[in-house]
């Protein structure tokens, strides 16, 4: 056996491997016909319904989105040749980076080829550049930013999930005069819920940090012409760099910061995430371009979202089934076991055509394993109603426990607004 690989295997089992590998559905979504996809298993085709996908609002179908695509490929090809160092900027790179910068009220923007390497080629720039700088980061944050700010080097302090208390009882401790940095998300993917903007902000201006706020889960999806939660809130303007993503709820692909033009042009120069790798093809920065310029001026896809989630929402709360979070479009059902989990998942489709992707550590942490649902903008009531029947009868069969028998709870059941909690400790509060 390779000496690697032995050195990789040693301490493993068999079963250890076995019970840690993941298993992916090979699957094609239906352009048009989405959110409708062929599933093929045990090399058998089947048509199953997708409601699992990040994007959240059908603009990976977008008649505009797709024409912008199909245009720009019979100009440029397929490529971009190569990194921006090496191949310079296409004119679709500008104008995409122009108009993410207007999108979010910023002097400047920065692609990248993924939202993950957006995070981490930034946060290791922003972080490790000013001398001494402590960076003060959500318990939930995802990956990308703990890669990012590992790889800054900067002392990190890790405050409990939107605790802003504890984030201030962190940052009061640091020497006044250093450089700090909090970094956030707006809307968590795996729980789903939204960081209490306002209050970081307040935080932020008291002891002069900069802020890092990625909104990969809301841009497209909330606030004014689909600027994030920040801008739903009226204090955009209060956030230094602002990190989204073209992959989820714009349908296409790529990673992006915004902010002033002195930070992005020193993350431009020094993140090696961007200037080592290949930059995005003009056709996916032309489809991309379109899909913000779509959502800017139409609101029809963000109500029938928030629509359809709420819907769910309130369906879960009548089949006692728990889940994390009513803050956004991310319907997260708590299942608690991981067999368990992949169970629910696998007869969701075998029995009713639905894909939904059972969810584990390390994406979440063992013992809290959740089916991600995400209810989108191309599902109409009937689909929504008719997935929550069938959740609720895999929950019956497999007797996974209810909201009532983990003592979860719901309250301000008024008006649309539901809030779910668990008085265990077992979740996030």
């Amino acid at each position: 056996m390779n000496v690697h690989l032995a050195s990789y295997l040693s301490g493993k089992t068999a079963d250890d491997l076995a019970e840690s590998k993941r298993e992916f559905l090979e699957i094609g979504r239906r352009s048009g016909n989405y959110p409708m996809a062929t599933a093929r298993r045990d090399g058998m085709n089947s048509e199953v319904s997708v409601w699992c996908s990040n994007d959240y609002l059908g603009m990976g179908q977008n008649r505009q989105v797709i024409a912008a695509v199909q245009t720009t490929i019979d100009v440029h090809g397929v490529g971009s040749g190569g990194s921006r160092n090496i191949g310079g900027n296409n004119h679709y790179h500008v104008l995409l980076e122009d108009e993410l910068a207007d999108l979010h009220g910023k002097e400047a923007a920065l692609l990248f080829s993924s939202g993950y390497t957006a995070n981490e080629g930034a946060l290791t720039v922003l972080a490790g550049m000013p001398k001494d700088t402590v960076v003060f980061s959500d318990a939930k944050n995802h990956a990308s930013i703990i890669d990012g700010l590992r790889h800054s080097g900067a002392q990190k302090h890790v405050f409990r999930h939107n605790d802003v208390a504890h984030l201030e009882e962190l940052i009061a401790a640091a020497p006044a005069d250093c450089p700090k940095l909090i970094v956030v998300e707006t809307v968590y993917s795996m729980s789903g819920n939204v960081a209490p903007l306002a209050a970081i902000a307040d935080i932020a201006d008291k002891y002069g940090a900069t802020t890092f706020i990625d909104e990969v889960h809301a841009v497209g999806m909330y606030g004014p012409q689909g600027a994030g939660i920040a801008a739903r809130e009226g204090i955009a303007d209060r956030f230094t760099v602002v990190m989204g993503t073209l992959a989820k709820g714009y349908g296409t692909v790529g990673g992006y910061i915004t902010g002033p033009a002195a930070l992005v042009d020193a993350v431009r120069t020094y993140a090696r995430s961007f200037v080592f790798t290949t930059s995005l093809p003009p056709a996916v920065a032309a489809g991309a371009l379109a899909s913000v310029q779509y959502l800017r001026s139409s609101d029809v896809e963000r109500k029938l979202l928030s629509e359809n989630a709420r819907l769910l929402h309130s369906l879960l709360v009548a089949a006692d089934i728990p889940f994390i979070s009513t803050d956004s479009h991310i319907v997260s059902a708590f299942v608690g076991d991981d067999e368990m989990c992949k169970r629910a998942s696998q007869l969701l489709f075998e029995r009713h055509g639905i894909y939904v992707q059972s969810i584990n550590a390390p994406s979440v942490p063992a013992g809290e394993e959740i089916l991600r649902i995400a209810p989108s903008a191309v599902h109409d009531q009937n689909e929504v109603e008719d997935f929550a029947r069938a959740l609720r009868g895999i929950w019956e069969e497999l007797q996974i426990p209810t909201a009532r028998a983990r003592d979860w709870f719901t309250s301000e059941l008024c008006g649309g607004s539901i809030r779910a909690a668990a008085k265990d400790g077992l979740l996030p509060q």
